[in-house]
């Protein structure tokens, strides 16, 4: 039993050497044999050189385009002569746009091209450069031409043999190659802007002056301040409804100035002493979207806002006029952007200013009285109460403790007063005295008594 169990095995054991010997001895070889991979490069190979090189701008764009693992395996198998710019080609003399199209993600390979189209996998010493005149294909299969001496298509070898290695050379060359096919797809560069539909727009406008159509403005960039003074793009006169700002990208508005204006307002009634000016630009007027309207279309505001001790001392007469509360608030409203700090340091340095308002044409004179800034002249002046209730960069807020009027209609009220005090005091004479004064004048009489001259 033992002796065929172990005759078994013997022949068991012959079988194994004979056919699965032979496949196991095959075994580590298959194993240890990878696919075809470039060969080792050591520290002294042109591709670590190009990289520990003075070309920080090629070096740093071969990183970009992910090409070192197509550098090595060129390394591998070939010399290679690369033409490298000088770093001042990369920084300043390449066009910004072209260089901003390199880099996007969707023009890898446009990338690729133009940095391969600088390597050639052969070695072109400076000695031997009359040798190879004529084209050469480069590692991206376009021809590049060597002519001339030390030409290479229309750029100059300014370093010839900058840093040789014995795998490779590096010519220093003034000025970037670029391929026809890279120049193609910048030139043919589409986005999305350019491909998408065209909105409508309105009729062109017709200049009256000229009776031409009017030239369309000129492209502005986004957050750009408006082109048009903010006078142009308020409401005509003191209408209620806000006419629409012309500003940069026309209803595509860059500022939320809607939401701004609310925080303002909100932080005058949280503030205290300044409901009476809340209540006139959100409820008596539309002022607060108006100026929502001016703020998303990029205009900056600067309000001067009287106090509730100072509204109480407008009467009746001047709020009851059709348009009034408006014109009163457009005199609070100055198209720029001031702050205490910068309001008081103008006026202790030139005296005295003049701020434009949105009540064309009038403007408010500011100047320093008593450490801080006096706004107007006279008894109708008000001073810098305040300061600084809300700044957000846009809209500017500034207290004030008296309402401010332009300076003629301060003159108009005046001269109005004293108009209406002479004709009180001339009395009229009565019937008798009249009588009287008739009598006396027939007998020459009259010129003595006051009251009937």
């Amino acid at each position: 039993m033992d002796s065929q169990i172990y005759g078994v095995s013997n022949i068991l054991l012959v079988l194994f050497f004979v056919y699965l010997a032979p496949a196991f001895a095959t075994l580590p070889q298959n194993q240890s044999s990878k696919p075809s991979s470039p060969a080792q490069i050591n520290s002294n190979s042109i591709l670590v050189a190009l990289l520990d090189s003075h070309y920080t701008e090629l070096a740093e764009l071969v990183e970009k385009a992910l090409l070192l693992h197509t550098l090595e395996e060129a390394v591998g198998q070939h010399n290679l002569t690369i033409f490298a710019p000088q770093n001042e080609a990369l920084e300043r003399d390449l066009d910004p746009e072209f260089k901003r199209f390199l880099l996007q993600p969707g023009n890898l390979k446009s990338l690729q091209t133009l940095l391969t189209f600088h390597v050639i996998p052969e070695r072109v010493d400076s000695a031997d450069w009359k040798k190879h005149h004529g084209h050469h294909v480069t590692l991206s299969n376009h021809q590049l031409h060597l002519s001339g001496k030390n030409s290479v298509e229309l750029a100059t070898v300014i370093r010839p043999n900058d840093v040789v290695r014995p795998d490779g050379v590096i010519h220093g060359i003034e000025r970037l190659l670029i391929p026809r096919s890279v120049q193609e797809d910048f030139n043919n560069r589409r986005n999305l802007q350019s491909i998408s539909a065209v909105k409508p727009e309105g009729a062109p406008e017709v200049d009256p002056r000229t009776n031409r159509l009017k030239k369309p403005a000129p492209p502005v960039s986004v957050g750009s301040p408006p082109v048009l003074p903010v006078f142009d793009a308020m409401a005509p006169g003191p209408s209620l409804a806000p006419a629409p700002a012309p500003g940069p990208g026309g209803p595509h508005h860059h500022f939320d100035g809607e939401s701004q204006v609310k925080d303002f307002i909100q932080t005058l009634l949280h503030y205290g002493g300044y409901n009476e000016m809340a209540d006139i630009l959100v409820n008596l007027t539309s002022l607060a979207t108006e100026m929502g309207k001016l703020v998303s279309e990029g205009y900056v505001l600067t309000v001067l806002a009287p106090n509730d001790e100072a509204m109480a001392k407008l009467t009746t007469d001047q709020l009851s006029e059709p348009g009034a509360p408006e014109q009163i608030m457009y005199y609070h409203l100055i198209p720029e952007y001031q702050t205490e700090e910068s309001m008081y340091n103008a006026v202790r340095r030139f005296g005295k200013l003049s701020y434009d308002t949105l009540r064309v044409p009038h403007k408010v004179v500011a100047q320093e009285a008593d450490g801080s800034v006096k706004f107007g002249h006279g008894e109708g002046s008000a001073y810098l109460f305040d300061p600084d209730i809300y700044t957000d960069g846009r809209i500017s807020v500034q207290g004030i403790d008296g309402v401010l009027f332009p300076p003629n209609e301060e003159t108009n009220k005046k001269t109005k007063d004293v108009r209406a005090a002479k004709v009180v005091t001339k009395q009229n004479r009565g019937k008798l005295l009249e009588v009287a004064c008739t009598m006396l004048g027939a007998f020459g009489q009259e010129s003595r008594f006051a009251t009937c001259q």
